[in-house]
């Protein structure tokens, strides 16, 4: 089995670190480390996945995980990674983000105290700012830092250079607030090691000043890389919008697919950040990836893995027959929820109950549906077998759509190619 240090320099997780003693610690020592999720949002996206497998990988060698919910820098806003002033979140809204953040921490990490006190903790720094006087903390954290190196941190610089936006008082401070979480966790937990998205490395460096010279002791600084999708753009957006790790938000099907589309270019780089899959094992994959691209091996075991980390190992199991019973075309087979979880990327529309009564041409409902731009394309695709009715084709293009065709009695499936419409009647 390798070392933490080496596990982490195979899979590309060390960016940048800071502090002599941190990768000798992390091998041979037991090191309490941190992660900080801002809870802007009730649930976590896979953004912020690596940054857990982060902490599950320290605890799985006998470190102690610290997840820090942010609901007192939440308040704030980090302006780090952002053109512009964030929205103001309310206390209310801050406390239900947090819930929903907490519910799903406590699914990836092992919050059992143990035998060996590894178990994790999820704290909130709203329980030490909320009570934090002004003065005391313009003297006890604020006069260890100058303007003039905040101004030199990126986050900040990037907006001061743009005069349109700026940046407020508010989210200036946010890096002397981030700075005073690792000296509180310093000293109620004896945390020695913060780690954080490259984005975050100079909050993290401003902790480690504080903490060294409040308390004269060395403390550690990790960040892992920004992950990119292969044409360089954010990882975890769709056409539709943010991949969530609430399955209310985004479906198991859905958080499948989205790593099964992963490109060929970027799988290996995928499979040792969000698997714990061997390196060996990994190693073939990429063989495979090279030398069969055609398999896909790669993007199935990534999705494989992750959706069964997120979700459970009967969700992933449904999420891959669903996707069998698209490809062979027996969608006619999947229950309604995981029927609309497969269309729920797809066009769709809602026609009214009549409209099959009277039976519908195919023809009609191909253009009515914008699978073909005319009726005289829509017959040359149903000729040539192009088009399907809830995955069975089709070749009359006198065909008729009526209430027969109706799966769960409200919907049909067309098809084009690999081309999806939903109708739904009503």
């Amino acid at each position: 089995m390798p070392s933490l240090v080496e596990d982490l320099e195979f899979r590309g997780l060390i960016y940048q670190e800071a502090g002599a003693g941190l990768r000798r610690d992390l091998d041979t020592g037991r090191v309490t480390a941190y992660i900080g999720f801002d809870p802007s949002a009730d649930s976590l996206h896979v953004g912020h996945l690596l940054q857990v497998l982060f902490l599950r990988r320290v605890q799985l060698h006998g470190h102690r995980p610290i997840a820090l919910a942010g609901g007192g820098t939440g308040l704030i806003g980090d302006p780090g990674g952002k053109s512009e002033e964030r929205p103001l979140l309310s206390e209310d809204e801050i406390g239900a983000n947090l819930a929903g953040i907490r519910a799903q921490l406590e699914r990836l990490l092992e919050f059992s105290p143990g035998p060996d006190g590894s178990g994790a903790l999820v704290v909130d720094n709203r329980e030490w700012l909320g009570s934090l006087g002004v003065l005391e903390f313009l003297r006890d954290v604020g006069k260890h830092f100058t303007v003039n190196q905040m101004l030199a941190k990126e986050a900040v610089k990037s907006r001061v250079e743009r005069p349109e936006q700026g940046i407020s008082f508010t989210e200036f401070s946010y890096m002397l607030l981030q700075a005073y979480d690792y000296l509180h966790l310093f000293d109620a937990y004896e945390c020695r090691l913060q780690v954080g998205a490259s984005d975050q490395w100079g909050n993290i460096t401003m902790g480690l000043d504080l903490v060294r010279k409040v308390r004269g002791e060395e403390v550690y600084g990790l960040t892992t890389p920004l992950v990119l999708k292969a044409d360089g753009t954010k990882f975890g957006k769709t056409e539709s919008g943010t991949v969530w790790l609430d399955p209310k938000r985004t479906s198991p099907y859905q958080l499948y697919q989205f790593f099964l589309r992963t490109e060929d270019s970027v799988a290996g780089t995928y499979l040792r950040y969000f698997t714990f899959l061997e390196p060996g094992d990994i190693e073939a994959l990429d063989r495979s990836t090279s030398q069969h691209p055609e398999r896909r091996e790669a993007p199935r075991a990534l999705a494989r893995a992750v959706c069964t980390l997120v979700h459970g190992q009967e969700e992933t199991t449904r999420a891959e027959r669903a996707a069998a019973a698209l490809y062979e075309g027996k969608i006619d087979e999947l229950d309604e929820k995981m029927l609309l979880d497969v269309c729920a990327e797809a066009p769709s529309s809602t026609w009214s109950r009549s409209a099959l009564d009277g039976g519908i041409t195919l023809v009609d409902a191909l253009v009515q549906s914008g699978l073909a731009r005319s009726k005289s394309e829509a017959r040359t695709l149903v000729n040539q077998g192009g088009i399907s009715v809830n995955g069975r084709r089709v070749r009359d293009t006198d065909a008729r759509l009526g209430r027969d065709d109706l799966l769960f009695g409200r919907h049909v499936v067309l098809q084009r190619g690999r081309d999806y419409h939903l109708v739904s009647v009503e």
